[in-house]
């Protein structure tokens, strides 16, 4: 009963106040209502967050801060218009290279979305118009929780504990994300070849590849020096993060030489910000698990699914199900605070593999940050481009559900998400 008001009096709260409060709020009236101390509430937020692996969050945030204020968007626009050519639809294929880029940098949709959305939508709307070029930009932009470091895969290997490795999460989403970066250029072709949109881009040349990697290859080595350390036991997810960061400040004052002292207050306090916003979740968040628990509703679900499928796959697709309705209504991270801890247990008694129900996991969300009402990467782009919501929605739809065809792909084909994983040793 308790479990149920909490959940009640947080949807309340989500009218008027934001989500972390409205956490907080919902927990303090299910702790009163079952009878519990107030003072566990203040212990039991301080264990949530007094995590090594969630320092990492915020050094991922502010390296990726750091090095779009090196100004790298020109070197990975670059790069990737040498290596898509002069095709129809160049453009798009550009974005989507460039973002697959970007995402080995900074790990977030929301910050992908902004860094796209400045620099690229004015050359996309010359040659595909605004709505298009939109879509195209918002979708690219979810490639950044897919390819490692995802600071989604962070949340919820913290959330579902021991079991779940981030390295292995980080390696889980590489294939997915190479062939989701795929499918999205497929349907930028289709659509350019339609429509009829000119070509774009320079002759295809390696000599122009190996120059362009020349110039850049201090840049581009980043993601291989901190990714390769975590993934190879050289250090942490959060040693790792931290030198991102060194990394980032080096390119950003001595190789691009955009960067500047003056740059770094503002780039702190956006990272602190949203690291402040999902601690605050988190720690408000232990409190409605701690009532979970003690409520037995992880045994209580986990008969009910039970009663209707003893099938994992079916039990896959019911969450599927699930968190495609809770994208829509729900921001990201509180849905892998509220809901990790209940379902990642139920599919372990599926016998499921952590790592690829994980990413599942994640790549359904990430999907719902382009699905209204609650889809902030579309607020990010639609407030830098100023593009009106129904042509924007009637353009961004198809990409939806390619994103949901490549997610149906990995959840009928575990290997395409466990192969490398397994393959490194996870």
């Amino acid at each position: 009963m308790s479990v149920a008001i909490t959940i009640a009096f947080f949807v309340v709260g989500l009218l008027g106040m934001p989500i972390a409060f409205a956490l907080g709020f919902g927990s303090l009236v299910g702790l009163w209502m079952a009878g519990v101390d107030a003072n566990m509430l203040p212990q039991r937020m301080l264990h949530a967050i007094n995590s090594f692996p969630l320092m990492s969050i915020p050094f991922f945030m502010l390296a990726g801060e750091l090095m779009i204020k090196a100004d790298i968007m020109p070197r990975l626009i670059e790069f990737a218009n040498a290596f898509v050519g002069r095709v129809r639809g160049g453009l798009g294929h550009a974005t989507m290279i460039a973002a697959a880029g970007l995402s080995t940098v900074s790990g977030a949709a929301v910050a992908d979305a902004s860094a796209l959305s400045g620099t690229l939508i004015p050359e996309l709307r010359k040659a595909y118009g605004l709505p298009f070029a939109s879509a195209v930009v918002a979708a690219a932009a979810n490639l950044g929780p897919i390819i490692p470091p995802s600071g989604a895969m962070i949340v919820y290997a913290l959330m579902a504990g021991p079991s779940v490795s981030i390295g292995g999460l980080f390696m889980a989403g590489v294939v997915p994300g190479l062939i989701l970066t795929a499918a999205m250029m497929g349907w930028c072709s289709y659509v350019a070849w339609k429509r009829d949109y000119p070509l774009s881009g320079q002759e295809f040349s390696f000599r122009n590849i190996f120059n362009v990697m020349r110039r850049s290859l201090i840049v581009f080595l980043m993601p291989v020096t901190v990714i390769g350390g975590i993934i190879g036991g050289a250090f942490t997810a959060t040693e790792g993060s931290a030198i991102a960061v060194v990394y980032a400040l080096l390119i950003g004052l001595f190789v691009t030489k955009k960067l500047t002292l003056a740059d770094l207050p503002e780039a702190m306090m956006r990272a602190a910000i949203t690291t402040a916003i999902v601690g605050a979740m988190i720690a408000f968040a232990s409190t409605i698990t701690f009532l979970f628990t003690i409520d037995m509703l992880p045994k209580q679900l986990a008969e009910l699914t039970r009663a209707i499928t003893s099938n994992p796959l079916v039990f896959n697709l019911l969450i599927a199900v699930l968190l495609f309705i809770v994208g829509t209504a729900m921001e990201s991270n509180a849905a892998y605070i509220m809901l990790v801890p209940l379902f990642h247990p139920i599919a372990m008694e599926y016998g499921l593999d952590p790592l690829h129900f994980g990413f599942l996991f994640v790549f359904n969300l990430v999907i719902g940050m382009l699905t209204p009402p609650v889809a902030v990467v579309l607020m990010v782009v639609q407030g830098v481009s100023g593009v009106e919501t129904k042509p924007f929605m009637k353009e961004v739809w198809p990409f939806v559900w390619v994103q949901y065809g490549v997610l149906l792909l990995c959840m009928l084909v575990p290997p395409v998400v466990t192969w490398l994983p397994r393959a490194m040793g996870y």
